[in-house]
């Protein structure tokens, strides 16, 4: 899952740096030559709703996502368990239905022919394919933790549910940011 999660981030980090690079040439075409590329802020919306599914599926990949610790860690660990199960539900219920929606409006957008009302005139099916093909791998992400928590609470391997499902704590955080820190230096 790791290597998916680096594709996933690697893709969403190239798709960003493009997407700079064409706003930096559109602001000095701006400036410099009063002339626009006309259609930039259409790029970027295509590349954030493409781009934030490769995010989700990141978070939920690495345990990254928010998560308040205060009650959590003085909680016994039964209810522990129980939380992370229920959260590693609810997550893969929200991808799928995003998943869903995404389906239902690019194939909509099939049905009619759309295309974006801006200056390039972009048949909606293009990206909109993309964006549900990220949305596919977001909910792909998230069906496969579930299946594989099912498969350790099955075998009864509750600290490994804990340590990979769960939070980490404070102790791991400080640890991971001060490694990072030295690794930068």
């Amino acid at each position: 899952m790791k290597s998916y999660s680096r594709l996933c981030a690697l893709i969403f980090g190239l798709t960003m740096t493009v997407l700079c690079i064409v706003i930096a040439v559109e602001t000095l075409l701006r400036k410099v030559f009063n002339h626009s590329l006309a259609g930039v802020d259409e790029l970027s919306g295509y590349a954030i709703a493409i781009g934030a599914p490769l995010c989700f599926a990141v978070a939920a990949i690495e345990q990254s996502h928010i998560r308040i610790n205060l009650f959590y860690i003085r909680l016994p660990k039964t209810l522990k368990i129980i939380l992370n199960v229920a959260s590693a539900i609810l997550l893969t219920v929200l991808a799928v239905y995003l998943t869903v929606f995404t389906y239902r409006t690019v194939n909509e957008t099939n049905l009619f022919g759309s295309i974006a009302q801006t200056p390039w005139m972009t048949p909606l099916i293009w990206p909109q394919s993309i964006w549900l093909i990220s949305m596919l791998v977001f909910a792909g992400a998230t069906v496969f933790l579930l299946f594989r928590l099912g498969l350790l609470l099955s075998k009864r391997k509750f600290d490994q549910v804990l340590s990979e499902y769960g939070p980490d704590a404070v102790e791991d955080e400080l640890a991971t940011e001060l490694s990072d820190l030295e690794s930068r230096k």
